[in-house]
């Protein structure tokens, strides 16, 4: 009885890693998707990827909604050229994912070109079997 007990139970985690491993590769498909918008303005993409309840925090502290997060990058006010991210995590807890990166990036804010490196954490909500950006916050590394 203790044996199919053990059997049961290795099972049972074998089949929650998987559906883990599936959700965290989702989250991350997302978050590439994300990114690419955000370099091409996509203004389509990026209504599709977040939430409408987004909240998204830049590292000089300003917080921006959903439509002032989009507009900006439509615009060109908010301007990407490049986006690159390094020592991704992300940690799933029922409908929400936890990511942390580091981001390094060109831009380009009105005319204005710069480099920054920032650390940031981002929160996805499973709306309807779909990964939403919900949330963003980032720091500047010193």
């Amino acid at each position: 009885m203790k044996f199919l007990f053990l059997i049961i139970l290795l099972v049972a985690n074998s089949l929650s890693s998987f559906a883990q491993s599936k959700d965290q590769k989702a989250v991350s498909e997302v978050g590439e998707k994300i990114r690419q918008a955000m370099i091409y303005g996509d203004k389509i993409a990026l209504e599709r990827l977040t939430s409408d309840n987004l909240s998204y925090g830049h590292s000089s502290g300003r917080v921006e909604s959903k439509i002032e997060f989009i507009e900006n990058l439509v615009s060109g006010k908010s301007d990407f050229v490049t986006i690159d991210l390094t020592e991704q995590t992300i940690s799933i807890t029922h409908n929400i994912a936890v990511v942390r990166h580091v981001l390094t990036a060109a831009t380009n804010d009105g005319g204005k070109t710069a480099t920054v490196k920032l650390k940031v954490l981002l929160i996805f909500e499973k709306e309807k079997n779909q990964w939403r950006l919900l949330a963003r916050q980032a720091v500047k590394l010193v």
